[in-house]
């Protein structure tokens, strides 16, 4: 990989300076992060050559600031692309879309985003005007629909050309034959294609209408009442019942019970949401409310306290908040820390409860809308081409036309008769290739939706089903797309003893027996009146035992969690859950668990199954349930939530019983292995666990006294409550905790995939199409997904990123990653966006020669920046595939984009391209309907041409020989029939042609690396069949010219007969594969020329004699006429029958190796 990377080496000349400048930039780094890594790569670079060292270690690189440095990889890709080629081609759109794009901003320029501050229910007092909280997708309004669409026609090459031919006939000098010839086709494609905008449109405005529409509880001094969604504002009291779905983001401050059917019982200011729609995760996520505003006696008491919430500038992280809760009223005045935790974002739902909360951002200030990217609109890589191409055919039209007015020795009014030709040649541009190829896109969408072995697949957009055959990379989601998200446990390691599936029921055995054993204990000691915690003081002598060692782990796994225990109401209650909290039903029937991460959730099942069930949690406490049947009551403390960071969770409880404090913590084995005391199977159990696609949990704790917690908690609530530095100052006061803690077991989880995961993978690859999966997920999670998918190979090598935070990092971690050959890279969104910013050139390259690419931690919008940046950097086609609604950026910004209906709503299907039910569809979506699609409309769409190509040589022909007159050979209904009835449902059958069949492609999928190098569609095709066309255009004139020398008068019906046979006999020459259908359009179409001809004799004339009756019954039934049109028209075939035949045994392609 390193031998293909240009790195800008530096002169020799400069190498000196270079150095110096080196080695003062990491001298000036200091004792920080960045001179760890140099001294790191110390060794191993100062014996490098210079050219091998960091990427774009230049002095251009050292001159600039760090402001300006990530500028120059795009500088050097603008300066090689400027020029007069690059101005013809693209610079003239380019400039005009940077001025409109200047003006716009001019227009319309986008205020700073600062941090704010805002009072309880006083909207009035917010300083700034905020955006209003409404919600709007409509591409158009009333005054621009119009030109909007015809913009979007018109400004491609082909339609803008019709449109000036068309205009042209309204000029009596230069007015050829009828306008309907010339209007009909673009009318129709005009009328349909606003039709269908225009639909889409008002859906558009239907939808944004209802969302805005929406009710809402606010609440007021005066009570509550119903306002629109579009009427919210920052500051004001929010009542969002369960499920329902709030477009706004703001901090919930009241949590109050909610008694409907089957609800959850929610307490002390807490609640659950759905966020499935945001981040990709289906699992419940609890919120916490502000504990001052809880201690209040009623709803309207909120209105009576002077509080404010000052909380950071709206920002696209969905992961992280820093705010606090200022009470101004009490004595001394209350502060509170706000996080996370303690906010509900817009496009997420409550799940349970009912949330009173104050409004922070609206509208474009949200975190979903901020993360969500306009949709573009696409347009195929097949259509490009052919704009290309039809840019070739109008030079050689107007060469044409130069040429023929040359050798008219410019006679006259040249300037008129030049533009007469233009017209008289203009068939060589069809006005039908745009009308074939719509027609042909929508049959592919109509086959696709049919097709039995993809079922519920939905085409949205039928502009780009030839897209599905270009491919080169592929871009998944991870959750409910590879993955089930269903997590079942599988194994249990206490160092010297290994459990899995099959003897799950030992543990079962000890575990019982071990709290058998306490309880017995525990009645002994408390008959003998011994204190509780003397009880406890023999338990180290017996901890080496397999059954105490077992009950420990079981004890942390039931106990380091965030997960909530649910208990829906019972069918005999109808309406309500009337128990309380003591007299619930504790029964496994109604009970049900909900966490932030399903891994935890697997893992409190397990502990269920093996006999220890956790029945009851809130903030402060938590109930689990012995084999005996006992209740143990445990006080939580402290919480430590899981983060990217850390890499760990833990929680400090009480025993109850024995007053005992306990810090438990479990994590991933790189963050863990440094906390527990030495062992040595630790790195070598996980190594083994990971090689069977599980993921690992490292499970340990530490005993704390009272002294030792209360100093850490005074700590930790002022770290808590720091605005500087928070996070980096509350994981220091944590870590003073993680030390020398004892290891308890580990554990591994596995998460289903979904259905032929693998082998679809596995053929995508065979395919050539590289997968880069793009997850918000952890960086754990995604490698263990990656590698039991097989998205990585087991014996694929892989480079984990390191994270980076500065220019320095990221350039030596660049030049390590630059050293590796043919590995995986895995790499995190903060650490993407570092090197995006100063390396993005260089790192898309190293990455884009991956076989695979995995990023972890993305936000929507990263996403949609990498599916831009391959477009950029590789020039090839994209694909996005995801199911939730953090994937609707990524979905719009690919080229094709892919939406599976799933668990996480239909919020991505809808947005996107094509709709299918399971990811292993993909497979036969692109190798069966990519190819056939886009192999068919590169035959229609040169077949097409071809048709205006050989009329228009018969023409220039024809007119050579009437000494260059601009006179139309065929004109009126000849030329109308030619492109529709005469040839229409031949040409057009060619969408039903394929080269192999669904089921060799499937099994071949090497096959779809042909389709990516463009070869069917090519300039080189291209040439072949205008070759093609002249040879028949002038064999067909010339022949009629010599072999009907005296029935000159009948050239026109000769040469037509011809021509048409000649079509027909073309179309059966380029079929690959016959069907039913092309039989019939061959002799539908032959039966409809022969049937016309008893009316259309007046169109068989020359010139200005047409209206005589030229059409001679008797002469075209004679065997001198039908042998010598016969001869004209094998003349003009057999040469290609025998080309062909040649070509398929000297040089055959790929598919018919197969076929054969």
């Amino acid at each position: 990989m390193a031998d293909q990377i240009p790195l800008y080496p530096v002169r020799n000349v400069a190498a000196a300076a270079a150095n110096r400048k080196r080695a003062a930039y990491y001298s000036a780094a200091g004792p920080g992060p960045g001179a760890d890594w140099h001294s790191r790569y110390q060794l191993e670079d100062e014996s490098a050559h210079l050219d091998e060292m960091p990427l774009m270690m230049s002095e251009e690189g050292f001159e600039n600031e760090e402001s300006d440095y990530h500028t120059l990889p795009r500088a050097r890709i603008m300066q090689r692309k400027r020029g007069l080629e690059w101005f013809v081609c693209d610079g003239w759109k380019f400039l005009c879309t940077s001025c409109c794009d200047w003006l716009i901003n001019i227009c319309q320029r986008k205020k700073e985003l600062k941090a704010r501050t805002v009072w309880l229910g006083c909207p009035e007092k917010c300083e700034e005007k905020h955006p209003k909280n409404s919600i709007k997708n409509q591409k158009y309004n009333v005054f621009t629909f119009i030109p909007g669409v015809l913009y979007e026609q018109f400004k491609f090459f082909l339609n803008l050309y019709f449109l000036i031919i068309s205009c042209s006939q309204f000029v009596p000098a230069l007015k050829i034959g009828y306008l309907y010839t010339y209007w009909a086709p673009l009318g129709f494609v005009l009328a349909v294609t606003m039709m269908r905008e225009a639909i889409d449109e008002f859906r558009r405005f239907q939808r944004d209408k209802e969302v805005n529409s929406q009710l809402y509880s606010k609440l007021t001094v005066r009570g509550k009442v119903q306002v629109k969604s579009s009427d919210i504002q920052v500051g004001d009291l929010i009542i969002v019942e369960k499920v329902d779905e709030f477009l706004i983001y703001f901090r919930p401050i009241f949590t109050s019970y909610t008694l409907a059917a089957r609800c959850l019982l929610v307490q002390h200011g807490s609640c659950f949401i759905r966020t499935d729609q945001l981040d990709g995760e289906t699992d419940w996520k609890l919120k916490v409310a502000v504990s001052c505003t809880q201690r209040l006696p009623a709803l309207g008491d909120l209105f009576s306290i002077s509080a404010y919430v000052y909380a950071q500038k709206p920002q696209l992280d969905i992961h992280s908040f820093e705010g606090t809760f200022t009470r101004e009223d009490s004595d001394p005045p209350i502060h509170e820390s706000l996080s996370i935790e303690n906010t509900l974002w817009a496009s997420t739902i409550v799940a349970s409860g009912t949330v009173i909360g104050v409004v922070i951002y609206t509208g474009k200030e949200t975190r979903s809308v901020m993360n969500t990217s306009n949709p573009k609109n696409k347009v195929g890589l097949l259509d490009l081409e052919l704009n290309r191409l039809t840019k070739a055919l109008f030079l050689a039209l107007v060469a044409l036309s130069v040429v023929m007015v040359t050798l008219q020795g410019f006679v006259g009014p040249w300037y008129r008769n030049l533009f007469r030709f233009l017209l008289l040649f203009s068939y060589i541009i069809p006005i039908s290739l745009r009308v074939n190829l719509d027609m042909g896109k929508a049959v592919y969408g109509w086959m696709m939706m049919r097709d039995e072995n993809i079922p519920g697949t939905v085409v949205r957009t039928s502009t780009i089903p030839e897209e599905l055959g270009r491919l080169v990379y592929l871009l998944t989601d991870k959750t409910g797309t590879l993955t089930q998200n269903e997590m079942v446990f599988k194994r249990l390691h206490l160092g010297t003893v290994s459990y899995g599936a099959d003897t799950m029921d030992e543990i079962q055995s000890h575990v019982r027996d071990s709290y058998a054993q306490m309880h017995s204990q525990a009645g002994g000691n408390n008959a003998g009146s011994t204190p509780p915690r003397k009880a406890q003081s023999s338990a180290p002598k017996v901890r080496k035992s397999v059954s105490s060692r077992i009950h420990e782990a079981v004890k942390a796994i039931v106990l380091c969690h965030n997960v909530t225990p649910v208990y829906e109401s019972r069918a005999g209650v109808s309406g309500e859950t009337e128990f309380a909290e003591a007299d619930q039903d504790f029964s496994d029937e109604n009970r049900t668990y909900q966490a932030s991460s399903p891994d935890e959730v697997a893992l409190v099942q397990w502990t269920e199954s093996v006999g220890l069930t956790l029945v009851s949690r809130d903030l402060t406490s938590m109930q689990l349930k012995t084999p005996g049947g006992q209740v143990l009551s445990f006080c939580i403390l402290q919480l430590f939530p899981f983060t990217s960071e850390s890499k760990r969770m833990g929680i400090i409880v009480r025993d109850e019983s024995t007053a005992e404090i306990t810090f438990y913590m479990k994590g991933a084995d790189v963050a863990m292995s440094t906390i527990v005391q030495y062992n040595d199977w630790l790195e070598e159990e996980c190594g083994n666990m990971a090689r069977e696609g599980l993921r690992t949990l490292v499970v340990a704790k530490k005993s704390l006294t009272e002294e030792q917690y209360q100093d850490f908690e005074s700590r930790y609530t002022q770290a808590k409550l720091s605005m500087h530095d928070r996070t980096l100052k509350v994981a220091a006061v944590i870590e003073s905790l993680e030390r020398e803690m004892e290891l308890l077991c580990l554990t591994g989880v596995e998460d289903q995939l979904q259905a032929d995961v693998r082998p679809t993978l596995e053929m995508l690859r065979n395919a050539g199409i590289k997968v880069w999966m793009l997850t918000g997920d952890k960086l754990e999670t995604a490698t263990c997904v990656a590698q039991s998918s097989r998205l990585v190979p087991r014996t694929q090598d892989t480079h984990i990123f390191r994270r980076v935070t500065s220019r320095g990092e990221a350039h030596l971690e660049l030049n390590a990653f630059r050293r590796k050959h043919d590995c995986a890279l895995v790499i995190s969104g903060d650490s993407l966006e570092v090197c995006l910013k100063y390396y993005e050139h260089e790192f898309m390259e190293l990455a884009c020669q991956c076989p695979a690419v995995v990023c972890c931690r993305c936000s929507p919008t990263q996403k949609a920046c990498i599916v831009t940046l391959l477009q950029q950097h590789t020039g090839r086609r994209t694909c996005a595939i995801g199911d939730g609604g953090n994937d609707v950026s990524m979905i719009q910004a690919a080229d094709c984009g892919i939406g599976i209906e799933g668990k996480e709503g239909r919020q991505a299907s809808l947005a996107a391209d094509f709709s299918i039910t399971q990811f292993r569809h993909v497979g036969r979506l692109l190798m069966v309907h990519g190819r056939n699609s886009y192999k068919r409309s590169a035959a229609l769409g040169q077949f097409v041409m071809h048709r205006g190509l050989i009329i228009s040589t018969m023409q220039a022909v024809f007119s050579s020989v009437f000494y260059f007159a601009s006179v139309p050979l065929y004109q009126g209904f000849l030329m109308v029939g030619y492109a529709t009835v005469y040839t229409m449902f031949p040409v057009f059958s060619l969408v039903l042609d394929q080269d192999v069949k669904p089921e060799m492609a499937m099994l071949y999928p090497e096959l779809y690396k042909d389709l990516t190098k463009g070869r069917s569609l090519s300039f080189k095709t291209f040439l072949i069949w205008v070759l093609i066309s002249i040879y028949q255009g002038g064999i067909l004139m010339y022949g009629a010219l010599v072999l009907f020398e005296s029935e000159f008068v009948h050239v026109v019906a000769i040469s037509f007969t011809a021509l048409v046979l000649t079509e027909l006999l073309m179309v059966a020459l380029t079929i690959r594969t016959w069907h039913w259908l092309m039989v019939v359009a061959e002799f539908l179409s032959l039966g409809c020329y022969v049937s016309s001809l008893a009316f259309l004799n007046e169109y068989f004339g020359i010139g200005r004699v047409s209206f005589g009756a030229f059409l001679d019954f008797t002469f075209i039934t004679t065997v001198t006429f039908l042998w010598k049109v016969s001869a004209i028209t094998v003349v003009s075939c057999l040469p290609l029958y025998v080309l062909k035949y040649l070509r398929r045994k000297l040089s055959p392609p790929s598919y018919c190796k197969l076929t054969s």
